[in-house]
């Protein structure tokens, strides 16, 4: 049943709407692709956009709303329910929404979000283009704030010489250990103010077999950062296409991923962290990966601060609302 409201009539959205609503979202990303050329130009492509929305149509638990306007799809929203760990929850996903104005994304996630809190799903994630500030200003005005950043950046010819004192080595068996202890630090560090992370922590013993079982896997490159003997931190690399989080509209296929990069709190500040940064960077140059993705925690205020001064440019933003 649609629902007017002035000239504009919102109805649920299904498969009918798809090849018009898959026109808004190639407009979208061909916009987007202008700010930052380095993302997929396929869904610049209606056909591949289309198999985007239809995907996340296809999940358990979806439902969205599209706005109509002289019976043309002016816009769409679309969200789906992901693992319980992000609270009763309702994701937008970078394919998720796309619409004629931005102002228009507002009254289409009035209309979607009803049925959301209506099912108990109260805490609702929007995956936006950064490119695009006026659309992100709009989900803003929505309540929406900022809570997770992708980003994508160059490849370095070779890596810049690190603050005296500090080497960059590959990891050996002995360092498991600390590669464990490291790996933990991460989370550790985003469950404390100001971000406030709600992630379960594996224990030590867990994180150490896990490293163990997968040592010297050639999927990954990992590099330690030490000085005087005592490992500082550690960093990965990575095809993109081993991320998890990176998926649909916001992964540049055939760029290389800085996956992971630590220093123990007790070394902070030494430089260590850009030193990691900059050998993943120069990995991915050696490798010839056209660019590097990464991605932080906005309320991290030691990634927010590092990874945009080593080049890295937002190109997508994962927005989060809580409705108590």
């Amino acid at each position: 049943m649609a629902v007017a409201t002035g000239s504009t009539s919102f109805a649920p959205l299904a498969e009918e709407h798809f090849d018009d609503a898959a026109v808004l979202l190639a407009a979208r990303h061909t916009a987007g692709r202008r700010v930052e050329p380095a993302l997929d130009p396929r869904y610049e492509d209606p056909a591949a956009a289309r198999e985007e929305i239809a995907g996340l149509f296809g999940r358990d638990g979806a439902s969205g709303v599209v706005a109509l306007r002289d019976d043309t799809v002016a816009g769409y929203v679309l969200g789906v329910p992901l693992d319980e760990q992000w609270g009763p929850n309702v994701w937008i996903e970078s394919a998720g929404h796309a619409a004629s104005t931005r102002e228009l994304i507002r009254d289409l996630y009035a209309a979607a979000a009803a049925r959301w809190v209506e099912e108990g799903r109260t805490s609702h994630y929007a995956v936006v283009p950064a490119t695009d500030p006026e659309l992100v200003d709009a989900w803003f005005r929505l309540g929406f704030g900022h809570q997770h950043v992708h980003a994508i950046g160059e490849p370095l010819a070779e890596a810049p010489t690190p603050p005296e004192g500090i080497v960059l080595r590959s990891p050996r068996r002995e360092d498991i250990d600390v590669l464990a202890r490291l790996e933990l630090s991460l989370g550790e560090h985003q469950l404390l103010s100001p971000v406030f992370s709600r992630m379960t922590l594996p224990t030590l013993e867990e994180t150490r077999a896990e490293w163990d079982d997968d040592f010297g896997d050639p999927q990954y490159t990992t590099f330690v950062a030490e000085r005087e003997g005592v490992v500082l931190g550690s960093a990965v690399g990575c095809a993109i296409e081993l991320s998890a989080i990176h998926r649909s509209l916001t992964l540049p296929r055939g760029a290389g991923f800085l996956g992971f990069a630590a220093v123990l709190p007790e070394h902070r500040g030494l430089g260590a962290g850009r030193a990691l940064g900059e050998a993943v960077l120069a990995w991915a140059g050696s490798e010839g990966y056209p660019s590097v993705v990464t991605d932080w925690r906005m309320t991290n205020l030691l990634s927010s601060r590092t990874w945009p001064r080593l080049g890295f440019r937002p190109t997508f933003y994962r927005l989060f609302r809580a409705i108590a």
